[in-house]
């Protein structure tokens, strides 16, 4: 089923079994549904603008010890393979994606599987439309959530830049689409609770990004024991001074600076925007804070999980 698109001039998005989901993706359902994971693989999953970049960098950070020029030998995108994409048509001559994929393949799924192990992998999907050979595989994921205000803003300026989504229309509307769930990878609602109900019973190291960005010696600690690394204290120092948001927004490796405007337009709102806690009261009005809440409550009732919006 598609999805509307609020400028029409963008690809709508499609669903998977309730799920809105960008239309190359559900392209190459079968394709990522069959991927074989492998038991020492890590996977990254996040909701949208959750901090996902972040906590790939600070990943990559680890798995390379602390050593900073390794980080930058590929831009972020081409280090942890992202499941879920598959490639837009694109304009002849671009090398964003670097080479000529079918499409009728999923490039992320590619890249996964021509990588050695052990991998770092990334995703968005819900734990619903997961492979079920991760599940199989018993593997290791790791979580971040983002405060469900601060998240709706980052994605709204995301989807205003972002020429392979929807245009979001106002704020007012975006406000709209959003507590209904018709973006894309579907709730925030919907998607953290999930992560968060099956947290126990597999490998699942659940962060918050609001902890990481108040203590993230402290949150990158747990990051480095999850992935059974042992790294000496200046090396953690080093790590935690490499990742803060000034050093990556700065960063051509982790700032998105080498995208084309055809994917991401960064003259509309850079990729690496704001990176606070907080920012969601620059955005709601009064009477969007008071319907939020409500909504909040109705849809969270009966989960534990506990969200902080400001610092």
């Amino acid at each position: 089923m598609a999805l509307a698109t609020a400028a029409g001039t963008r690809p709508p998005l499609r669903e998977v079994a309730g799920v809105p989901l960008p239309a190359t993706t559900v392209d190459n359902w079968s394709q990522i549904q069959g991927f074989e994971a492998q038991p020492d693989d890590l996977l990254i999953c996040t909701y949208p603008k959750s901090g996902t970049t972040w906590i790939q960098e600070i990943v990559d950070m680890i798995e390379q010890g602390g050593d900073v020029e390794r980080c930058q030998r590929v831009t972020i995108q081409h280090r942890h393979p992202f499941l879920d994409w598959a490639r837009p048509p694109q304009p002849s001559g671009s090398t964003y994606l670097q080479r000529p994929v079918l499409s009728t393949h999923s490039e992320g799924v590619d890249r996964a599987a021509a990588m050695p192990s052990p991998r770092v992998l990334r995703t968005h999907l819900p734990t619903q439309l997961l492979p079920p050979s991760f599940w199989e595989n018993n593997c290791k994921f790791l979580y971040v959530a983002r405060n469900a205000k601060d998240c709706m803003v980052s994605y709204f300026h995301f989807q205003r830049m972002n020429q392979t989504l929807p245009d979001p229309g106002t704020w007012e509307e975006y406000f709209e689409t959003s507590v209904s769930g018709k973006v894309a990878w579907g709730s925030w609602f919907e998607h953290v609770k999930g992560w968060w109900e099956i947290r126990k019973k597999f490998q699942v190291l659940f962060l918050f990004y609001e902890d990481i960005k108040r203590n993230p010696k402290q949150e990158i600690q747990k990051v480095m024991q999850f992935m059974g690394k042992n790294l000496d204290g200046p090396v953690l120092d080093r790590i935690v001074q490499e990742t803060s948001f000034e050093k990556m927004k700065a960063n051509p490796m982790t700032n998105h600076s080498s995208a084309p405007k055809w994917i991401l337009d960064q003259s509309i709102s850079p990729f690496m925007r704001k990176g606070t806690v907080g920012d969601w009261k620059n955005h709601f009005t009064v009477a969007q804070k008071e319907r939020f809440d409500e909504i909040y409550k109705q849809k969270m009732e009966g989960t534990s999980i506990h969200f902080c919006t400001e610092l």
